[in-house]
């Protein structure tokens, strides 16, 4: 009865072992996965992609849309000199998720997909990208960095309302103010104001 128990405990310790090496192993796996360093060509390989991720979230209509401001050079040249290697290789990651994403589920690139498609797609993603919680999200963003689809906005909306067209067309631009005023009420369907 006695070497029963005694190997059912060995046998427990073992697998317990087993299971932590797995663990730390694949955590090891992506943290070196994480931490690679990315090159300017690696990020430009995608300019054809992050080009059409931009104009899916900032269309044009009777302003210019995120293509025609060239915000995929302003997202590339930020990625490559302004964020991390965690985040560079999350949003690389992403890009390829979203390849893979739209090849499995209908079976073409996104470029080829028509907008209904590709909103369903960004979707996908924003849903899949965040937590319930914002204080899941907060933590998450320290440790690990900003998701794909977060950082993805974050520096299209930036990139269009810094770029001339953005600023120009797409926001109110006052190109030279009379006079500073603190606090404007806006009219009724009046663009944002380029300028604070």
């Amino acid at each position: 009865m006695i070497p029963l128990i005694l190997n059912r405990r060995t046998s427990l310790r073992s697998i317990l072992a087993l299971s932590a090496l797995g663990i730390s192993s694949f955590s090891a796996y992506k943290w070196f996965d994480l931490h690679q360093k990315i090159s300017l060509s690696q990020i430009a390989d995608f300019k054809v992609l992050i080009a059409e991720l931009a104009e899916t979230i900032i269309p044009q209509t009777d302003t210019p849309g995120a293509k025609s401001a060239g915000v995929q050079n302003y997202i590339i040249n930020v990625l490559h000199n302004c964020t991390s290697k965690i985040e560079q290789n999350k949003f690389l990651n992403g890009l390829e998720n979203v390849q893979n994403y739209t090849q499995s589920k209908f079976n073409k690139s996104f470029d080829r997909c028509t907008p209904l498609e590709r909103v369903e797609i960004l979707k996908h993603f924003e849903e899949n990208d965040t937590y319930r919680y914002q204080i899941l999200n907060k933590i998450n963003n320290k440790l690990v960095g900003r998701p794909f689809f977060t950082l993805l906005k974050q520096l299209t909306v930036e990139g269009y309302c810094s770029s001339e067209l953005g600023a120009s067309q797409g926001l109110s631009y006052d190109y030279i103010p009379g006079s500073f005023i603190a606090c404007t009420s806006l009219k009724p369907n009046q663009k944002s104001w380029a300028t604070k």
